[in-house]
Protein backbone atom coordinates (compact mmCIF):
# COMPACT_ATOMS: atom_id res chain seq x y z
CA UNK A 1 0.00 0.00 0.00
CA UNK A 2 2.73 2.82 1.22
CA UNK A 3 4.67 1.71 -2.53
CA UNK A 4 1.30 2.31 -4.28
CA UNK A 5 1.03 5.53 -2.62
CA UNK A 6 4.89 6.63 -3.27
CA UNK A 7 4.52 5.45 -6.96
CA UNK A 8 1.57 7.40 -7.17
CA UNK A 9 3.12 10.74 -5.95
CA UNK A 10 6.29 9.77 -8.01
CA UNK A 11 4.02 9.00 -11.04
CA UNK A 12 2.19 12.91 -10.68
CA UNK A 13 5.86 14.90 -9.83
CA UNK A 14 6.90 13.18 -13.62
CA UNK A 15 3.70 14.36 -15.07
CA UNK A 16 4.20 17.73 -13.70
CA UNK A 17 7.26 18.02 -14.62
CA UNK A 18 7.31 16.72 -18.39
CA UNK A 19 4.02 18.75 -18.68
CA UNK A 20 5.72 21.82 -21.17
CA UNK A 21 8.27 19.21 -22.52
CA UNK A 22 5.72 16.28 -24.15
CA UNK A 23 1.71 16.60 -22.74
CA UNK A 24 1.06 13.14 -24.50
CA UNK A 25 3.60 11.45 -21.92
CA UNK A 26 2.53 13.68 -19.11
CA UNK A 27 -1.15 12.38 -19.84
CA UNK A 28 0.19 9.14 -19.39
CA UNK A 29 2.21 9.58 -16.62
CA UNK A 30 -0.97 11.73 -14.95
CA UNK A 31 -3.35 8.63 -15.37
CA UNK A 32 -1.10 6.20 -14.07
CA UNK A 33 -0.29 8.08 -10.94
CA UNK A 34 -4.33 7.85 -10.11
CA UNK A 35 -4.55 4.46 -11.35
CA UNK A 36 -1.70 3.94 -8.44
CA UNK A 37 -3.18 5.97 -5.86
CA UNK A 38 -6.34 4.50 -6.67
CA UNK A 39 -5.15 0.94 -6.15
CA UNK A 40 -3.43 1.92 -3.01
CA UNK A 41 -6.77 3.66 -1.41
CA UNK A 42 -8.72 0.68 -2.48
CA UNK A 43 -6.06 -1.66 -0.50
CA UNK A 44 -6.70 0.75 2.70
CA UNK A 45 -9.94 0.24 2.50
CA UNK A 46 -9.68 -3.69 2.42
CA UNK A 47 -11.96 -3.47 -0.65
CA UNK A 48 -9.57 -5.39 -2.92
Amino acid sequence: MYLLFMAAGFLAGGAYALWRINRFLSGVLAALAVLSATGAVLRLMEVV
